[in-house]
């Protein structure tokens, strides 16, 4: 199906970075993977929040605090619908997708993996969902176990089943890799994982922009991402987990709003979700993205979904011509993101060189070493699509990318 599928030129209108030129070029941004450009909407909701009601939320006795909570906690709803949350209270406002992951391996980490246990994670992660699992591993004596991948660059899943000893206490697994767009089978993982007692976390920043996500049909404990990478700002994510952990579980951090009754002889904490968000939050982040979710479900998914895997189709048919271009990763499902590399050129002096001519790509180890370490590779080029995206920047990029030959090699 091609563009005309949905009316692309009056979507991408609505995303005004995208009408510029850069280096003498008209802009083709393909680094979505690593943040969504914002819409109109999202950007006037930021500046009305400022220029109308800015004002700290919940316990104000003015005008501009009861506008201001009630758009903070309406954009809670928002999410806690986006992502099929029984309730609300169990959709928790972080900095982004590290720090919720940061959050999960404190306070639940630190109560629930004894010394000498194991905690799995999949060789696709980010660094956000190693990391993280290693600080608590040095700190209890416990392990960090990598789950293998196929020669394709899907996780393998007769691995997976064998590492499911007694001793896993955590399945830390992404919904789609950041690195090479696999989608990998989130539900049919967790379902085997909690069938022998695991707790499992996913890591949906790469998927909440592309599909629709049900943490109850997915049946996750918990569920993470960033609202930079869901069209909306920087700076606020989302943490959502199971009722009954999340009550069980400590604080991360302690100051106003997280409080009940507060006395020099001790305290009490607050109930869901306020128990987990210590001081003033970011506000004008939660109601961007609530913006940004009206704006996403604004959209016809079908459409949408239809749009993006014609253009990955059409970007993986066009690479397969070009000659000394290695695609990194052949995944069964694959979204937004294609890595490759061109014989005899560094994928920095590549990036420059498409910057260069106004092409936006990333290049580099994209958050994740130990992905490249097990691809006998230092880094890749990266580009990766979004709505807003046309056959068009598919072109230009390849293009570009001739030319970048004619420098390099």
């Amino acid at each position: 199906m091609s563009d005309n599928s949905f009316n692309i030129e009056s979507l991408r209108a609505q995303f005004p970075i995208l009408n510029q030129q850069v280096n003498g070029a008209p802009l083709v941004y393909l680094d979505s993977a690593a943040t969504t450009q914002k819409p109109q909407c999202v950007i006037d909701a930021i500046t009305d929040y400022y220029t109308g009601y800015n004002s700290n939320v919940h316990r104000g006795a003015h005008s501009l605090a009861d506008k201001a909570t009630i758009a903070f906690e309406a954009a809670r709803e928002k999410v806690a619908k986006f992502l099929n949350s029984p309730k609300s209270e169990q959709v928790l406002w972080t900095r982004g997708t590290t720090e919720a992951i940061n959050l999960v391996a404190h306070s639940w980490g630190n109560s629930h993996i004894p010394e000498g246990e194991v905690m799995l994670v999949s060789a696709l992660e980010n660094h956000a969902s190693i990391v993280p699992w290693q600080i608590l591993a040095e700190q209890k004596g416990a392990k960090v176990v990598p789950i293998p991948l196929t020669p394709n660059g899907d996780i393998d899943q007769n691995a997976f089943t064998e590492l499911l000893t007694p001793n896993v206490k955590l399945l830390a697994l992404s919904h789609v890799s950041n690195a090479l767009g696999s989608v990998n089978p989130v539900a049919k993982m967790v379902a085997e994982a909690k069938a022998k007692g695991i707790t499992t976390l996913v890591d949906g920043a790469q998927a909440v922009a592309h599909f629709t996500i049900d943490v109850q049909a997915l049946g996750c404990d918990f569920y993470v991402f960033s609202g930079h990478k869901l069209f909306g700002p920087t700076g606020i994510g989302v943490l959502w987990g199971q009722e009954a952990l999340l009550n069980a579980m400590p604080p991360y951090q302690g100051g106003g709003e997280m409080i009940d009754t507060v006395s020099f002889e001790g305290t009490t904490f607050n109930g869901l979700p306020f128990k987990f968000e210590a001081g003033t939050p970011h506000i004008e982040g939660v109601i961007g993205l609530g913006a940004a979710i009206d704006f996403v479900n604004s959209l016809d998914h079908k459409a949408v979904a239809q749009h993006e895997a014609d253009l990955m189709a059409y970007l993986i048919d066009k690479a397969a011509s070009v000659e000394g271009l290695t695609r990194i990763g052949h995944a069964e499902h694959q979204v937004g993101a294609f890595s490759f590399l061109l014989e005899g050129a560094h994928p920095s002096d590549v990036g420059m060189i498409l910057d260069q001519q106004g092409i936006a790509v990333r290049t580099g180890h994209h958050c994740t070493q130990p992905l490249m370490s097990y691809l006998n590779i230092t880094g890749t080029i990266r580009a990766s699509l979004s709505i807003y995206n046309t056959r068009d920047d598919i072109d230009r990029l390849f293009a570009g990318l001739e030319k970048a030959k004619l420098f390099l090699l």
